[in-house]
């Protein structure tokens, strides 16, 4: 497979692809930016779509910065947003980079990729150089934006910083020098900025941009993010990333398949679905946790899912109060996140206690033996052991 072949695979656009042809022929290492703002903890396969096409070009020789926007994430980026995001403190930013900083090498070899901060540059830009970055566009150019301009309509406020984050994202390429930026699709805009900021700036040959499908969580309809509870974490264990790969649809399997591995797809649909899924999620698991751990969660799969027996392992969890409600066991044992999730999963009954679905209320008190086993959902189980 050729290069082009290589880095074409799985992408939205590649703007303009004449250009990036161009660069490729001159024979010499392109740099290539990713730029990531610390907003959440934790990556999750999502965000890997991006950073598996980051190594492609790692691989086939390439120069790769991964940018952590330091800076930019006290704005937040307002692609997609319906309302301005809260400011975040330096302490969570801080410690979002910390995650961040673990968990992309993962995927990207750590002697060859460049981290870089966006705060570097961009806290020595001063006013003047702010003002200055600010004139090369207009408020009718930021209106241009889909989201903006559904928030201009609907009469939703827009902040002036959030204009000016396209901008920073922007500058960043200038001050980068970057050849080539990667990003979702919902960065369009952003990224076709960035190449019109680097001619302003006296950049002869600017950026070519390449965007990236946005990956569906598990619920198959939105994109993966915690905000949806959708997500597959880098952090999840081996156990939670297996079984959650396990849930999604065939059709979204697929896509998985064709942006999280390099796996033919032809030959893939040539196989059951069942087994293809059992694959796929034993790729994943191996690639973040190790052939080992791989195939110890696909056997608890087995053992719990196909053939209906408990895990081997069922963490314990010891409680004093006899009076307490299912709804308030649940979220304290960490079976779930609030009472809601609690009565919706009761309701729908996918609570088990001790194998049988529960037909107590979620407002009632638990009245059980000392020690029994209560499932939540599919995957979810705890010991609960009663004390005096």
């Amino acid at each position: 497979m050729s290069s082009l072949n290589k880095i074409n695979r799985g992408t939205n656009e590649i703007i303009p692809v004449k250009d990036l042809e161009k660069k490729l022929d001159k024979g010499t290492p392109l740099k290539i930016k990713l730029g990531v703002d610390p907003t959440a903890p934790d990556l999750h396969l999502g965000h890997t779509v991006i950073i598996n096409k980051l190594k492609t070009f790692q691989d086939l020789g390439h120069k790769v910065v991964f940018l952590i926007g330091d800076f930019t994430a006290r704005i937040g980026d307002p692609s997609g947003r319906n309302e301005t995001r809260p400011i975040m403190s330096e302490i969570q930013i801080q410690k979002n980079i910390n995650t961040y900083t673990e968990q992309v090498f993962k995927i990207l070899d750590k002697e060859k990729t460049e981290i870089a901060y966006n705060s570097k540059w961009l806290n020595e830009l001063g006013i003047n150089g702010l003002l200055n970055l600010a004139s090369k566009s207009t408020v009718a150019q930021m209106l241009e934006r889909a989201d903006f301009e559904k928030r201009y309509r609907e009469d939703k406020p827009i902040s002036i910083v959030e204009f000016l984050y396209p901008l920073l994202q922007a500058y960043d390429s200038v001050a980068l020098k970057a050849d080539v930026e990667l990003g979702g699709n919902d960065q369009k805009f952003n990224l076709l900025l960035g190449r019109q900021i680097q001619r302003d700036f006296g950049i002869a040959e600017p950026q070519v941009i390449i965007t990236m499908p946005l990956l569906e969580g598990t619920d198959g309809i939105r994109k993966m993010s915690k905000s949806y509870n959708n997500y597959i974490a880098l952090n999840d264990t081996p156990k939670e990333m297996f079984g959650k790969i396990m849930s999604i649809s065939d059709e979204l399997m697929y896509k998985y398949y064709e942006l999280l591995t390099e796996v033919d797809l032809n030959e893939i649909k040539k196989i059951h679905p069942k087994k293809a899924k059992s694959d796929l999620a034993k790729t994943i698991v191996e690639r973040f946790h190790g052939k080992q751990e791989s195939a110890k969660a696909e056997k608890e799969f087995e053992k719990v899912f196909a053939k209906k027996d408990l895990p081997d392992i069922i963490e314990e969890y010891r409680i004093h109060n006899t009076k307490i409600t299912l709804s308030e066991l649940l979220v304290q044992s960490g079976l779930t996140t609030s009472k809601n999730e609690s009565r919706r999963l009761i309701e729908q009954g996918a609570v088990r206690i001790d194998g049988e679905k529960t037909t107590i209320d979620f407002d009632s008190s638990i009245k059980k033996d000392n020690c029994f086993i209560i499932q939540a959902g599919k995957r979810k189980f705890k010991k609960i052991v009663l004390c005096d």
